[in-house]
């Protein structure tokens, strides 16, 4: 049972944060997608280093910006892309397990690099849960509304396990993504499919939790060979869905379940969570999986 003084109270908000698990699958044949963490290993590696199963609800920041204060003893953790943390102004390890006294307070600047920071606390966010997940699905409005200054977040009891390392070894984040795709199910609608792998692309400032929307920056256009509407279809996570304007768009965690545009290729799951830390004016480019 949660007690009053076992929570995180918002003291300051950035862009953008929202409470977030990995999901809620199974609610496909409702016209409800699965949401969750945009960068599901980002989640799973906060919940690990703070000692709780890895689908514990945490917190999904953009760009940073966050501040949380703590009433009692409370383990967090950051990761994600790497905001720069501070706890009462000391600042701290990124991926690292962090203890926190109590009045002592979190804050996150804005990261350099990546898109999305993720905060773990011990215990989970004990947000009441909807069809089964605390996730907020941007798209359809489903799940805790997006954080405000003032907010107070309940944590959870706190599982028996135990951290057993103090901060998790991370590559930094590559300037230019490599990001693996399978070709289909409509690349025959394209007079030439495989211009998606040739050159690079840029990602346009029109990308949030449901796609990231890209532009050419090298290489041959993307040409439809067949011009007639296609009938709505269900589409995938990672799915890269091309409109008449020919700039695709890779479909995020709150991307909806069907589509009307030809979908030309699906990044492979792996790097899924890759794509979702990519910033507007980062270099993209497709390699065939």
């Amino acid at each position: 049972m949660t007690t009053d003084d076992a929570k995180l109270l918002v003291e300051r908000v950035g862009p953008l944060a929202t409470v977030q698990d990995l999901g809620r699958p199974g609610w496909f044949d409702s016209g409800v997608g699965v949401s969750g963490a945009a960068d599901r290993g980002a989640l799973r590696l906060a919940n690990r280093l703070v000692g709780n199963p890895e689908g514990h609800a945490g917190i999904e920041v953009l760009l940073g910006g966050l501040t949380l204060r703590v009433l009692r003893h409370t383990t967090l953790a950051v990761t994600g892309a790497p905001a720069p943390a501070a706890v009462d102004g000391r600042p701290v390890g990124h991926a690292s397990v962090l203890e926190l006294e109590p009045d002592q307070s979190l804050s996150l600047g804005l990261s350099a690099t990546g898109l999305r920071s993720y905060v773990g606390v011990r215990g989970g966010v004990d947000v009441v849960p909807v069809l089964g997940s605390r996730s907020r699905d941007t798209m359809s409005g489903i799940g805790p509304e997006p954080l405000r200054r003032g907010d107070e977040l309940p944590i959870g009891p706190a599982p028996r396990s135990f951290p057993i390392i103090d901060l998790a070894p991370l590559a930094d984040m590559p300037a230019v993504l490599d990001i693996r795709a399978i070709p289909g199910p409509r690349d025959d609608w394209f007079t030439d499919a495989s211009a998606l792998f040739s050159g690079s692309w840029t990602v346009s400032a029109d990308v949030d939790r449901i796609g990231a929307r890209l532009r050419r920056n090298t290489g041959p256009a993307l040409e439809r060979g067949i011009g007639q509407e296609l009938p709505t279809e269900g589409v995938a996570l990672g799915a890269v869905q091309v409109p008449p304007s020919g700039q695709p768009v890779v479909f995020l965690a709150d991307h909806p379940i069907t589509g009307g545009y030809p979908v030309i290729a699906v990044v492979a799951d792996a790097d899924v969570d890759l794509m979702a830390q990519a910033r507007p004016g980062q270099t993209v480019r497709f390699r065939r999986c």
